[in-house]
């Protein structure tokens, strides 16, 4: 089994991993990481979405050997519960969840979002969510959250 090593929120990972597992599987079962959950296992709904770099990413279908020497950020390397991220803080003050089985994955949209486009329309930002799929029916509060996260960091 090769030594795969990798950026996650910011901490250099060695993990001993067969090159084919997936990265999901890897973040929840060796690495403890738990926002990123398992969806459909085809890269189809961003219930396992990561930061690759800048762009949102499935998790469930990405093999080990692709994530070599990449920075991957998940939720918990969005913000802290003490230094909470402006996506984190406006989905709160929205209420923009209901199960939250979905909302990691549509915050790391956002943020990917966000990174490559500041200050983005309302359509930017319902298309940046698309991929996302969220069975609570919670999508307009969703949008309204990132365009508020949005106004906060142009702001700031």
């Amino acid at each position: 089994m090769p030594t795969i090593r990798f950026q996650l929120n910011g901490a250099t990972v060695a993990v001993d991993a067969d090159s084919d597992q997936t990265l999901l599987d890897v973040l929840r079962g060796r690495l403890g990481t738990t926002s990123p959950h398992f969806g459909c296992g085809a890269g189809e709904c961003g219930a396992c979405y990561v930061l690759v770099g800048d762009r949102a990413m499935a998790s469930c279908d990405m093999p080990m050997w692709s994530v070599a020497d990449k920075q991957i950020v998940t939720l918990e390397g969005l913000g802290t519960a003490e230094q909470p991220h402006p996506l984190q803080r406006a989905f709160i003050s929205e209420q923009a969840m209901q199960c939250g089985y979905c909302v990691s994955g549509i915050l790391i949209s956002a943020a990917a979002l966000l990174k490559r486009n500041p200050s983005p329309t309302e359509a930017e930002v319902r298309a940046a969510l698309d991929r996302n799929l969220c069975r609570c029916g919670s999508h307009n509060r969703m949008v309204r959250a990132v365009l508020l996260a949005a106004s906060e960091i142009a702001t700031s």
